[in-house]
C-alpha cells in the first residue's frame, strides 16, 4: 500500500512539473509574441515586398495605389497617432475605418481600401499605440484590444465627432478584431458603429492559447494551456481573461461580415464559425482554406464579390 502511495505521489509530482514546465515555456512565448521589440524587431528585419497587396508593404496610398489621401493626426489619450484618410472614389455614400493586426500596419488594408473606395467609401487608416506614428505603451507591450481600444475611440471621435454623424463601418483584421470588440463593450460613444467587418479576427485568448498548445503537440494539451493562461498575466502584467469578445460580436445589432480560413495557424477558425452560428442580426460569411489573412489572396474576386455583397446590403 506505500509503494503504491508512493508511486502515486511520484507520478504525480512528475504530472505537476511537467505542466508547470511546459506552461511556463507556452506562456513565455505568448508574452514574447505581445513584447512590442519582439514583434515590430523581426518585422523591420523581413524583406519588404514590392506588391502594395502583399502584407509587409510599406508606402503611403499615393505611392502604393496612386491615391489622392490626406494625414490627418488622431488625439489619443497618449498622445496625437498619425492616419491616412482615403477620400472615396466619387460621391461619398458611408465612412469607414481600417484597423489592423498585431505587429502590422495600415498599410496592411489596401486590399479592402480598393474595394471600399469603390462602393463610395471614404476610409480613414489608423495608427494605435506602439505603431510608427504613434505613441510607445509606457508597458511596452500590445494588449490584445485591453489598452488600445481608447486609441480606436479616439478615431471614431475623429471621423463621427456627433451623435448625429452617419454610423461608421469599422474593419478590423486578427487583433484589430479584438480592439474593436473592446471598444464596443467599453466605449460610450460604441453606437457610432453601424456595421462591422471583420478578417481572421482575434476573438477569444483562450481559443488563440489553446491552439498554441493543441500545436506543439504536447500531451495534455488543454492542461498545458491552463497553466500558460494562469501563468501569462504573471508574465505581462495584462488581465488576459478579458480578452474574450465573441459575445460582443455576438451581440452587436448592426450587419457583420467575417473572412477566415481554416488553415490559420494563428487565430483558430472554430470561435469565428461559432460567432457566425450565433448571430441573429445580418452576417456575411467568407469561409476559404487559407492561413492567417490569407482569404484575399487566396480568391481575389470571390472576396472582392462577398464583400461587395456585404456593402451593397448596408443600410444607407
Amino acid at each position: 500500500m506505500r509503494i503504491a502511495l508512493f508511486v502515486a505521489a511520484l507520478v504525480a509530482l512528475a504530472l505537476a512539473g511537467y505542466l508547470a514546465i511546459t506552461g511556463f515555456f507556452l506562456a513565455h512565448s505568448v508574452s514574447a509574441i505581445l513584447r512590442v521589440v519582439t514583434v515590430g524587431g523581426e518585422l523591420a528585419a523581413a524583406d519588404k515586398p514590392a506588391d502594395p497587396l502583399a502584407f509587409g508593404y510599406r508606402g503611403d496610398p499615393q505611392a502604393a495605389l496612386s491615391l489622392p489621401f490626406q494625414t490627418v493626426p488622431i488625439e489619443t489619450p497618449l498622445g496625437t497617432a498619425e492616419a491616412w484618410l482615403v477620400p472615396a472614389a466619387g460621391t461619398e455614400t458611408g465612412r469607414a475605418i481600417y484597423v489592423h493586426g498585431i505587429g502590422g500596419a495600415r498599410e496592411d488594408g489596401y486590399r479592402v481600401l480598393q474595394l471600399l473606395r469603390k462602393a463610395g467609401w471614404s476610409v480613414l487608416m489608423i495608427t494605435y499605440r506602439n505603431d510608427a506614428g504613434a505613441p510607445a505603451d509606457p508597458g511596452g507591450r500590445y494588449g490584445f484590444g485591453l489598452s488600445e481600444w481608447p486609441d480606436l475611440q479616439a478615431a471614431v471621435t475623429y471621423l463621427a465627432p456627433e451623435e448625429t454623424s452617419p454610423g461608421l463601418l469599422v474593419f478590423a483584421d486578427a487583433m484589430g478584431a479584438a480592439i474593436l470588440g473592446q471598444f464596443l463593450a467599453q466605449s460610450p460613444i460604441a453606437g457610432r458603429v453601424k456595421a462591422v467587418a471583420l478578417d481572421s479576427p482575434a476573438l477569444s485568448f483562450r481559443s488563440v492559447i489553446g491552439d498554441l498548445a493543441a500545436r506543439s503537440g504536447k500531451p495534455l494539451s488543454g492542461a498545458i494551456a491552463l497553466v500558460a493562461r494562469l501563468l501569462v498575466p504573471w508574465q505581462t502584467g495584462l488581465d488576459l481573461s478579458r480578452a474574450e469578445v465573441s459575445e460582443v460580436f455576438r451581440a452587436f445589432p448592426g450587419p457583420l461580415f467575417i473572412a477566415q480560413g481554416t488553415g490559420d495557424r494563428l487565430v483558430p477558425a472554430a470561435p469565428s464559425k461559432t460567432l457566425a452560428i450565433a448571430r441573429t442580426a445580418p452576417t456575411v460569411t467568407l469561409w476559404t482554406g487559407a492561413d492567417h489573412l490569407g482569404s484575399f489572396a487566396e480568391d481575389p474576386a470571390a472576396y472582392a464579390k462577398t464583400f461587395a455583397g456585404f456593402l451593397a446590403g448596408l443600410p444607407k
